[in-house]
């Protein structure tokens, strides 16, 4: 066993720097680095130890109570209720579990609290007596997922000082950030862990990152969807206790819980039994027991009250009804008259009267300052492209992926066409050129966001959502980080096939050639952005070249009978954003250009004006392509960013998938 002297000088110095009155906490946090494991003992201080925290992020503490909530599923078929006018209350300084059968409606119920599913959501929920604002409810509680998505190739250390720099603003200064950080992974017991990346730590510490990451604003209300998931015993236990002492502090945690064991059950506060879409039982849960005794189901001494439970309402469906109705489905709770930390320390709780105080002074403040985030939209941009720009320098297999990428097939396409640039002889096998580096970065920059965006997309939904930044300041960021790869390494590749090939060395239309190439890459880019917001990686590698393959052959339309390119053909091709990037590109080599070199005895296309006119490029000017490539640009980027905001919605992102497998299976 060892105690962390050096951080505690540290946090001291920095409290007294900023006139901030140093813990008094003689018992520090006593981790076993060897183990990872903590003591009942160690975690009952570490209950203490967060008082920078509750000084210097004040928030009020939240009663939450619902009423008559119902939620049906509507399909094109039949409507499904899942909630039937469920009703129930979570308290300030209580630690709740949610517990219920498989597909009764645990999830759906945790949503609504949550504020993440609203649409179709009959009843009432008030917050503090007063009817919830989802404006100040989602400042002051966060949602923590199932799935730990981390964000990767960041240590933890690092992933704390961006969640405070996002989360605090200028609410505190530096040194007071630094001080709340260390003081949270003290507490969690990941100091040990601090230089240690998020894709390092084991499935308990991935967890409680997740814990600490929310805890930096101190949000006195958070909901954990299946925290225990994937965890040990020993894991799961202290998990448990953390949260228990967390909520002791003044904070209302609503977890659901798949199976508790015995003695995890007996560290949560209230209980709430959901089965068939009613409340079965609210309460405390040593009353449980008690509770099924009244109705004829006697718990052995011998039996987990949990599985006694959950065996009762899923085996005998008029147990569930009786028990529903006794409870009036979730109306009347079964209270403990108090509740003692072990050791006789009571936890922090509040009066109704303080609550309604305190809760009306902070929506007072909110109102007031009319802030949707703690940073502005600057600030947000800046933080996120430094985070990007860090973990792409970091992903070094990646970039030597990208690298051996570019550089092979740019001599690849080098030796293919190989000085065939100022041949009058081969200007076909020339255009054809102009065409391989269009594919090239197409079908390059597309598929990047295809295969790799779905991922970022569920990590974005749980920062988006617990209110990190704003989805403006996240996408111009996303836009802005992937420039300075894609411009380096397509400048290589360009440099490379461009000498290879023969064309006529002038620096302006090399830069006008180059130009042309990027805007290609950054235009599919956002294309791949649209197909990777709305569909999973495995979807999206199907639907990505689908609706570029019709893309690329209007952009090849034309070749040899360019004059006579029909109407409504000209129309479609307008459409394509290829063909604006491949008139581009052959405008850049070939317009105003002097006869080319002909060693044959006659060359039909010597003149590069014959040859545009024949593919159909003799009226065009380059200018123009640019502008139908910047007008793209726009189109795409914008189109994601729409598809990305109503997808990080659960309701659009459930309806939209479950209109699109309707239509292949139709199909």
């Amino acid at each position: 066993m060892s105690t962390i002297p050096l951080v505690r000088k540290a946090i001291v110095g920095a409290t007294l720097a900023h006139n901030v009155k140093p813990s008094s906490d003689p018992n520090p946090l006593v981790v076993n680095p060897a183990e990872d494991q903590w003591t009942p003992a160690a975690l009952e201080r570490a209950g203490s130890t967060l008082k920078a925290l509750n000084r210097m992020a004040k928030r009020p503490p939240v009663h939450i109570l619902f009423e008559d909530i119902g939620f049906t599923v509507h399909s094109h078929k039949e409507e499904r209720p899942i909630l039937h006018n469920v009703s129930g209350e979570f308290r300030s300084g209580e630690l709740t579990c949610v517990l219920g059968p498989s597909g009764a409606g645990k999830s759906t119920l945790l949503n609504i609290l949550a504020g993440y599913t609203t649409k179709g959501v009959n009843g009432r929920i008030t917050v503090n007596g007063h009817a919830r604002d989802m404006r100040v409810f989602k400042k002051l509680s966060s949602y923590i997922m199932q799935d730990d998505l981390l964000q990767p190739r960041l240590t933890v250390s690092e992933s704390m000082s961006i969640a405070a720099d996002l989360k605090l603003g200028t609410e505190l200064g530096k040194a007071e950030k630094q001080l709340i950080v260390e003081e949270i992974l003290q507490t969690l017991g990941l100091w040990e862990h601090r230089n240690t990346r998020s894709e390092c730590l084991s499935g308990g510490q991935s967890k409680r990152l997740s814990v600490a990451l929310e805890l930096v604003n101190n949000p006195p209300i958070i909901f954990l969807d299946e925290p225990t998931t994937g965890l040990d015993v020993v894991s799961i236990r202290q998990l448990v206790v953390l949260l228990r002492l967390l909520s002791r502090q003044g904070r209302t945690i609503i977890c659901t819980i798949h199976q508790p064991s015995a003695s995890l059950f007996s560290l949560f506060d209230r209980v709430y039994v959901v089965s068939r879409g009613m409340c079965c039982y609210q309460g405390a849960a040593p009353l449980l027991v008690p509770f099924l005794a009244e109705i004829g189901h006697i718990c052995p001494s011998t039996h987990n009250p949990a599985d006694f439970v959950l065996e009762t309402v899923a085996s005998d469906p008029e147990a569930s009804a009786e028990m529903s109705e006794l409870c009036q489905n979730g109306k009347i709770c079964r209270k403990l008259d108090r509740m003692t930390l072990r050791g006789g320390r009571k936890p922090v709780l509040h009066s109704d009267e303080s609550i309604q105080r305190i809760f009306v002074e902070h929506v007072a403040k909110e109102q007031m300052q009319k802030v949707e985030f703690p940073t502005t939209f600057l600030t947000q941009f800046l933080i996120l492209t430094k985070r990007m720009f860090l973990q792409s320098r970091r992903n070094s297999m990646s970039l030597w992926i990208q690298l051996a990428h570019h550089l092979i097939s740019a001599i690849l396409l080098g030796s293919i066409f190989l000085m065939v640039g100022d041949d009058a002889a081969t200007p076909i096998v020339n255009f054809k050129f102009c065409i391989s580096v269009q594919v090239f970065f197409m079908y390059t920059y597309i598929m990047i966001p295809v295969l790799l965006f779905p991922l970022e997309v569920r990590m974005l939904r749980r920062e988006y959502f617990n209110r990190w930044y704003g989805l403006k300041a996240y996408y111009a960021a996303l836009t802005f980080s992937t420039l300075p790869i894609m411009i380096l390494f397509g400048l290589l590749f360009l440099g490379i096939v461009y000498l290879m090939s023969g064309q006529i060395l002038e620096w302006d239309r090399f830069i006008l050639f180059v130009i042309c190439a990027i805007l290609i890459g950054i235009c599919s880019e956002g294309l791949g952005l649209v197909v990777g917001s709305t569909f999973n990686a495995t979807n999206g590698s199907i639907v990505g070249p689908a609706i570029v393959s019709p893309l690329l052959a209007l952009c090849c339309y034309g070749m040899g009978f360019g004059p006579y390119i029909e109407a409504r053909m000209k129309i479609l091709m307008s459409f394509s954003y290829l063909r604006y990037g491949l008139s581009g590109l052959s405008i850049a080599l070939y317009q105003k250009r002097s006869l080319m070199e002909c060693k044959e005895v006659f060359c039909l296309y010597a003149d590069p004006k014959v040859l545009l006119r024949d593919i159909g490029m003799a009226n065009e000017t380059y200018y123009m392509q640019i502008v139908g490539l910047l007008v793209f640009i726009i189109i795409h980027r914008s189109l994601a960013y729409f598809v990305l905001r109503y997808r990080l919605t659960s309701e659009f992102s459930n309806k939209f998938l479950s209109y699109i497998s309707k239509f292949l299976k139709h199909r």
